[in-house]
């Protein structure tokens, strides 16, 4: 089973340059997308349909703006738009997918880098978010895989310059705290589970030739709880997709 993790930027923008052709050489199981900045109606489903997929797309309901989806080869047993978080539900940050062997939650998490209101609403969101989690599973055994754009960076090896960023959002001493309770709390980091490198990225500044130098931000993530972490077979950043400021994380599991 082989699942990606993407924030497009936009799904047409991504889909104008090249996602279906990468999507049709990569055929991975499961595709996760974060911000289509996109209504239903103006997303090309049938194109993803046409390949096998099926569909469920979670936009926000403001035009233009955050939103998720989930393709995937295999139908769930159930979909559950949202998780019952207003104003992430309104922003269309969730959408849960059961399948046999797991559940799926494809979220994109707030960004505070626009300013201390956005902040202090990802903060909120962060602990709504994991009381959500812990009450709805008992997650160091429930086959949970959580998938997504988690806007932190967890560890210094995450991030290209730690010390310059260290008050910025995204690397603050309080959101790498609730990663950290993340964790705690049983779930694995798939990544970091197999791969100990440093220098790898999943996101970049469109700024200073970010991309090109490899300055970059690990702050998407594919992390299973600790009741799957031995059927994780191999977990990848693809950082040679570029349809969006952000590349694909891959995980293949062994059910």
């Amino acid at each position: 089973m082989k699942i990606v993790s993407y924030n497009v930027n936009g799904i047409r923008s991504a889909l104008n340059k090249g996602l279906l052709d990468w999507i049709k050489a990569e055929s991975a199981d499961i595709y996760c997308f974060q911000e289509l900045k996109a209504n239903l109606e103006d997303i090309d489903t049938a194109a993803f349909e046409s390949m096998g997929y099926h569909g469920y797309w979670y936009p926000a309901q403001k035009k233009g703006y955050s939103g998720v989806g989930i393709i995937s080869k295999v139908k769930p047993n159930d979909v559950q738009y949202g998780c019952g978080l207003e104003q992430a539900d309104f922003e269309g940050r969730v959408l849960q997918l059961s399948f046999d062997h797991f559940h799926l939650i494809n979220t994109y998490f707030p960004s505070g880098s626009s300013g201390d209101d956005r902040q202090g609403y990802k903060m909120g969101f962060l602990h709504d978010y994991l009381s959500y989690m812990h009450t709805k599973f008992e997650i160091p055994h429930s086959n949970l895989i959580v998938a997504g754009d988690y806007n932190i960076c967890h560890k210094e090896i995450d991030i290209h310059d730690p010390k310059g960023n260290k008050n910025s959002s995204g690397f603050l001493p309080e959101e790498r705290a609730w990663m950290d309770k993340l964790f705690e709390a049983g779930m694995v980091d798939s990544f970091r589970h197999v791969n100990k490198d440093p220098h790898q990225y999943t996101w970049w500044s469109y700024r200073a030739n970010a991309r090109n130098n490899n300055k970059g931000w690990r702050i998407d993530y594919i992390n299973v709880s600790d009741s799957m972490k031995d059927k994780i077979r191999n977990a990848v950043i693809y950082p040679d997709a570029k349809h969006s400021d952000h590349c694909p994380v891959l995980l293949e599991l062994d059910f």
